[in-house]
């Protein structure tokens, strides 16, 4: 889906999401925000995800669902901007990448927890691709990373990365290099998965809610916990 107004790339944007289900996405923050809240969050986030994608101007941009096309908040999303849903399928999150990218070589994919993330970055990425590199991504500053873009797809860059952890883009170079691959790195951006990156969230004005920003209130609830590790899907995530 062409942006109006902005020149169309040749190249399929693919957002990955989950369903905003309370209670199983954005767990860590849900001593801060509740389980509703937390689900509320990440919906607002998947959308402001498809807002810059539609922004950057690529022809085509994919939602690829988990754990499927069916929720109703999908379908709401597909109405309002026109996207393509897919499903992500089964496995980790490398074997759903590198599914994504079997199906649409030379895609760039991006996850739905980097508001950071700009439509000048996305551009970037598939301009890095464009003069040749096989590889681009943005790297995350927890360790792994919000973006990367692919002209082909291999298994053996994603095979054995622990997702999840703060060794992501590390172990993801030493694959690459394995590959003989030639890649580019963008700009390092921040996620929101922990209580502090709310905190953060709501002072970069990035997610107004109803004229204000969205941390607030929410922080005087319990003191944040270790929380589970439960992630949205977004890439150098589980």
């Amino acid at each position: 889906m062409s942006s109006r107004g902005a020149t169309a790339i040749e190249r399929a944007l693919i957002v990955f999401a989950r369903a905003p289900e309370p209670g199983r996405v954005k767990t860590r923050l849900e001593p801060l925000l509740g389980k509703a809240g937390a689900a509320r969050l990440h919906a607002r986030l998947v959308e402001r995800t498809l807002q810059t994608a539609l922004a950057a101007g690529f022809v085509s941009v994919y939602l690829h669902c988990s754990p499927g096309t069916k929720d109703e908040f999908f379908a709401r999303m597909k109405m309002r901007y026109g996207i393509r849903l897919r499903a992500q399928g089964r496995g980790d999150l490398g074997e759903r990448m590198h599914r994504a990218f079997r199906r649409h070589p030379g895609a760039v994919l991006i996850g739905a927890d980097c508001p950071a993330l700009r439509p000048a970055d996305l551009r970037a990425a598939a301009r890095a691709l464009q003069a040749g590199a096989d590889a681009v991504f943005s790297p995350a500053e927890d360790g792994g990373y919000a973006l990367v873009g692919l002209r082909r797809s291999a298994r053996a860059a994603f095979d054995g990365v622990d997702w999840g952890s703060a060794r992501v883009m590390a172990q993801t170079r030493d694959r690459l290099r394995r590959l003989g691959w030639r890649w580019r790195e963008l700009r390092t951006v921040w996620d929101v998965d922990r209580p502090e990156d709310v905190e953060r969230l709501g002072k970069s004005g990035l997610l107004a809610a109803r004229g204000r920003p969205i941390s607030a209130a929410a922080r005087t609830r319990a003191a944040p916990s270790a929380g589970s590790r439960r992630h949205s899907g977004a890439p150098g995530r589980t």
